[in-house]
């Protein structure tokens, strides 16, 4: 996949060129009238995204994060797909699925009527697919790049039987301070905490983070908000095709456990994911397609 060929084809003057980035992979940057944003052709997966006259970026990206083939970069918004979690079967095959450490296809750049920038990846089965998921499919990641981050995932099943999904936008972002932070929009609803026998438990107020948290929130319904009292903003989270959220920080004992992160990264990050996870099981029949959507806007607070 070489740079050059990828800018004759696919660049947009003043908007949009491929560079070589980190580990050799191509990454594309955007910048428009509206965001400046960086995406991995590997893992198809958006590592920043920062709205025009704003200091900080929606995301945080790993300073020790790996960009080798075969390995998940930690940070942006990584694709888990098509499971969540471990594998479900128990095959000890990867955790997440396989679409966060492999290359991407470009199949399309363009720009929308108000001025918006768009980047479509994507995937199809091949024997080495089959041999870990034995499905034929396509894999389409829509990201827009404009007032907001716009990423929808589209899964379509070209085989002759019905196949089930779990998927996840695990999308890491920066917080100025998580003893500052909290996560509004799923009050009074339950949760599977991981971090305690996949016990199921009952969300009383606004979430706050002072120890590990790993819980998959259950039949979550509308907007989520990331209010960030130390960068002064508020991240909105919009979400379509989706009835769970999972709500993850390492905290300091996995942080510092953790290769790719720096012992305090926990400071700064936080997970709030759009999902279909647990009960959430999405089933995409033959000649069909299931679309998941997350839309990220920040605000000052």
């Amino acid at each position: 996949m070489k740079i050059e060929q990828l800018n004759a084809d696919y660049a947009i003057a003043g908007q949009l060129r491929f560079i070589e980035g980190k580990g050799g992979f191509p990454f594309i940057e955007i910048s428009n009238a509206k965001a400046s944003a960086l995406i991995s052709v590997y893992a198809g997966q958006a590592l920043s995204f920062r709205p025009a006259g704003t200091a900080d970026d929606l995301m945080f990206l790993s300073e020790k994060a790996y960009y080798q083939p075969g390995k998940a970069i930690k940070g942006g918004a990584p694709i888990c797909w098509p499971w969540f979690g471990a594998d479900p079967q128990g095959l000890g095959r990867p955790a997440h699925g396989f679409v966060r450490n492999r290359l991407w296809n470009v199949v399309a750049t363009g720009t929308t009527a108000d001025g918006d920038t768009r980047v479509t990846l994507g995937l199809i089965d091949t024997p080495e697919t089959r041999a870990i998921w034995p499905q034929s499919f396509t894999l389409a990641l829509e990201i827009t790049v404009g007032n907001s981050l716009n990423l929808e995932l589209v899964t379509g099943n070209t085989g002759t039987q019905t196949f089930s999904i779990t998927q996840a936008f695990h999308t890491y972002f920066k917080v100025g301070d998580i003893s500052q932070t909290s996560v509004l929009g799923l009050e009074g609803i339950d949760y599977i905490d991981k971090t305690d026998n996949s016990a199921q438990k009952h969300q009383t107020g606004a979430v706050t983070i002072n120890t590990e948290v790993d819980r998959i929130y259950l039949g979550v319904q509308g907007e989520l908000v990331i209010a960030d009292a130390a960068l002064k903003r508020r991240i909105r989270i919009a979400s379509r095709g989706s009835k769970t959220a999972v709500v993850w920080n390492p905290w300091a004992k996995i942080s510092a456990e953790m290769g790719d992160l720096q012992d305090d990264d926990y400071r700064r990050l936080l997970c709030v994911e759009t999902t279909n996870a647990a009960t959430d099981v999405v089933e995409v029949a033959p000649d069909s397609e299931f679309r998941l959507v997350a839309n990220y806007r920040a605000e000052q607070a």
